[in-house]
Formats: C-alpha cells, structure tokens, sequence
C-alpha cells in the first residue's frame, strides 16, 4: 500500500527563464556587469543562452571572449553572477516579471498532494533562488529536490539528479513515468526526451507551438493560463 501511494506521487521539474518568469534584459546586463568583474575583460560576445546550463553558457563565453575555460574562471564568472543578482533585486522586481498564469499554475499543483512541485533550470542554485523569490514562487517549490545549471553541463543529465534529490529529501521514489518536465525550448524537450522522462511544452518564449512539437513534444500549451489543459497533461500517465 505505502509502495503505491508513493508511486503516485508526480515530481513536477519547472524550467524558470521564460516558463515562469522573464528578466525583460535585466539578465543580460547583469552578465555585462559581472564579466569584466570576474575577468577583468569587457563581455564582446554571449553565447547563446536558451535552453542551456549556465555551466555551458560560462564556458563558451569565456572561449569565444578568448580566455580559457579553466574551473577557476569558471567559479570566477559564477560567483560575480550571483553577486550581480544579489545586488539587483529590485532593478529585477521592477523590470522582470511573472509569466501569466505561472503563479496561479504552480498554487493550483501545491493544492494537489498528487505533484510534488521543484526545478530544473539552467541557472546557477543562487540565481535560481533569487529569481524565485524576487517574484514570490519559491513557496511552490522545493528547491532541494531540484537541479540547477552548475550541476552539469548536460541538461539531460539534470533529471536523474533531482530525481535522486528529491527522493533523498521527501523518502519517495519518483520513476519516469511519473516525472514531467514543464519548459519553453526544444532544449527542455530533448533534455526530457534523451532521459526518458514525460514533458509538457509552454510557448511562453521564443519558441513556437510548432516548434516544440517538432521538437517531441507531445503536450503543448500556448501559456500556463491552460491550468486545466496542464493538469489534463499531468494527469494523464502514458
């Protein structure tokens, strides 16, 4: 019995950067700002970002800007990152925002004992948390059973680890079939593809409904207004 109630239980992963929020340019800046702090060079070039860990982001930055990618400027670029987030709260509150529906998305699954609600984001731990809690969502969210862009590198390999996270910190198992991946790139769809896991496409950013089909996605939302489309999606163990 205890076995089943468990195995009911589905880990909801949640991308942030343009699934639940937007930064609206404030990201950008704080990358410009935080660059020259951490290696004493202006930032001529940033590696495309959408969909990719922070881990990978850093390394292509600092190659592409002509400075090697050593773990010491690596640490470097992500703690003046942090830094730069910390010091910019409020410039982010005024300029940044909350998707619509997102909030409303993440308080109708807190409801719900059947999900239980973390992340999987391509931004560093810290970052993640100030974002979440610059715009009041990280209530909904438990952050240690979640996964984060200086984990790895590979966006795929973030699944197994808030999946072993959070079955380290709630004592449930959460398998493939119950884990979904809620995100608004074709990266967040194969990264769920390639570990087997179920996932939900929101065009919420860049990317098009068509484009996340076309990518895998079997499930697609225009927006997370579709709470109900979402908790069909959720719901249905395929």
């Amino acid at each position: 019995m205890v076995a089943r109630e468990q195995s009911a239980v589905t880990l909801v992963l949640w991308d942030i950067d343009h699934t639940l929020i937007e930064t609206r340019g404030v990201g950008r800046a704080i990358y410009d700002r935080a660059f020259p702090a951490a290696t004493g060079r202006r930032l001529e070039q940033l590696a495309q970002i959408s969909g990719r860990t922070e881990l990978d982001i850093m390394a292509e930055s600092l190659r592409i800007n002509g400075i090697e990618p050593t773990e010491g400027n690596i640490a470097n670029l992500a703690a003046a990152l942090v830094q730069g987030y910390e010091h910019t709260r409020d410039e982010l509150a005024d300029k940044g925002r909350t998707l619509p529906g997102a909030k409303e998305a993440l308080q109708s699954l807190a409801a719900d004992a059947r999900f239980h609600q973390a992340v999987l984001t391509g931004n560093l731990r810290e970052v993640a948390r100030i974002k979440l809690e610059v715009f009041g969502l990280n209530s909904y969210l438990d952050l240690d059973s979640s996964s984060y862009g200086d984990d790895d590198a590979s966006r795929s390999a973030l699944v197994t680890i808030a999946q072993q996270r959070a079955r380290e910190h709630t004592g449930q198992s959460f398998d493939n079939a119950h884990t979904v991946l809620i995100g608004d790139t074709p990266n967040d769809i194969q990264a769920a593809l390639t570990a087997g896991v179920r996932v939900i496409g929101v065009a919420s950013g860049k990317s098009t409904t068509e484009d996340l089909r076309e990518a895998g996605a079997r499930d697609v939302l225009e927006d997370l207004r579709q709470i109900e489309a979402l908790r069909v999606f959720l719901g249905a163990h395929r």
